[in-house]
């Protein structure tokens, strides 16, 4: 199963042979973010906070198209053992 912190490799698409870990899972959609990986422009308007621009970011990723390479998932309660 496919969760947050594995690293995977892409099999198809823009970015095929390419590595990356899981950011953010969409699971009714079946779809996951991954680091790096499908980046698009974004253009933003500027407000008060935030200057505005294009911008790049990851885009949703459909979970066919992953494989898990490393399946030893990242967790904040291992890393603090350490």
């Amino acid at each position: 199963m496919i969760k947050k912190g594995l690293k995977v490799l892409v099999l198809a698409g823009k970015d095929k042979k390419k590595e990356g870990e899981i950011i953010e899972i969409d699971r009714s959609a079946n779809r996951a973010k991954v680091k790096e990986i499908n980046m698009v422009k974004k253009h933003v308007k500027t407000t008060k906070e935030k200057k505005g621009g294009i911008i790049s970011k990851e885009s949703f990723i459909h979970m066919s198209n992953l494989k898990i390479i490393d399946t030893k998932v990242k967790s904040k309660k291992s890393e603090v053992k350490k």
